[in-house]
C-alpha cells in the first residue's frame, strides 16, 4: 500500500514522499502533485496517471488530487479545460493542467479583484457553452475560448500557461527535457550532443579551438 503526502520545504515549492507502509521506506519526488486523502479546502482536483506512462513512473501513485482554496472544484476543472484548449497536448496528464488551476487559485486566494474576474470569466465560460464548459465537445470548446480572446480573463489564464504548464518535472518527462544543468557540469557531459534526430554536423562546422 502506498501513502502519499506533501508538504511546504524552505523555499514554499511543494514537496512528495511516497512510503511504503510494507518496508517502511519513504522517498522523495519532486513531483508538483498533492496529496491522495482529500484536504480541507474549497475544491479538490483528482485523477489518475496512465499505468506505464513516464509521468506514472516518476510519481509513488497513479492516483493524485490536488487542493483548491477558494475555487471549486467545477470552476478549476473549468480552467482545466480552458487549458487544454489554449495549449493542447495529448501527451500532458490531466495532472499538469491540474497545476494551471491551483497556480490561479492561488492569485484569486490573494487577490480579490483577481478573484471575481477569474469567477466571472468561468461563468462566461459556462454560459457560451450552455452548461458545463468542462463536458462540453472539443469543438464547442474551442469556439467558446475563442469568443473571449482578448479579455482580461483570458490573458489571464493563457499567461499562467507558460509556467504552469511546462515548468514542472512531469512536463520534462513528457518533452524529454532534462532540467538545469548547471550545477550538474553543463550539458556537455549530460547528453549535450544526443539530437539523434540531426545528421552530424561537418567538421568544419566545429573548428578546434584557437590555442594561440
Amino acid at each position: 500500500m502506498k501513502v502519499i503526502t506533501i508538504h511546504r520545504g524552505a523555499d514554499d515549492a511543494p514537496a512528495l514522499e511516497g512510503c511504503d507502509e510494507d518496508s517502511g521506506i519513504v522517498r522523495k519526488v519532486d513531483l508538483p502533485l498533492a496529496r491522495r486523502e482529500f484536504l480541507k479546502g474549497s475544491g479538490i482536483l483528482m485523477g489518475t496517471l496512465v499505468t506505464g506512462s513516464l509521468v506514472a513512473g516518476l510519481a509513488p501513485s497513479n492516483v493524485w488530487a490536488l487542493e483548491l482554496k477558494s475555487l471549486t472544484t467545477a470552476e478549476g476543472e473549468a480552467i482545466m479545460a480552458m487549458g487544454r484548449v489554449l495549449y493542447p497536448h495529448a501527451k500532458l496528464p490531466d495532472a499538469v493542467y491540474a497545476l494551471l488551476s491551483k497556480a490561479l487559485d492561488g492569485k484569486a486566494a490573494g487577490d480579490a479583484k483577481a478573484a471575481k474576474s477569474l469567477r466571472d470569466g468561468i461563468a462566461q465560460l459556462d454560459q457560451k457553452a450552455g452548461g458545463s464548459f468542462a463536458k462540453a465537445s472539443a469543438a464547442k470548446k474551442l469556439d467558446v475560448v475563442k469568443s473571449l480572446e482578448g479579455t482580461p480573463f483570458f490573458g489571464m489564464v493563457r499567461g499562467e500557461c507558460i509556467t504552469a504548464l511546462y515548468d514542472n518535472d512531469m512536463a520534462y518527462a513528457v518533452f524529454g527535457y532534462p532540467g538545469s544543468a548547471w550545477e550538474k557540469g553543463g550539458y556537455i557531459t549530460r547528453g549535450f550532443q544526443d539530437l539523434k534526430w540531426l545528421p552530424n554536423p561537418p567538421a568544419e562546422a566545429s573548428p578546434p579551438p584557437y590555442m594561440g
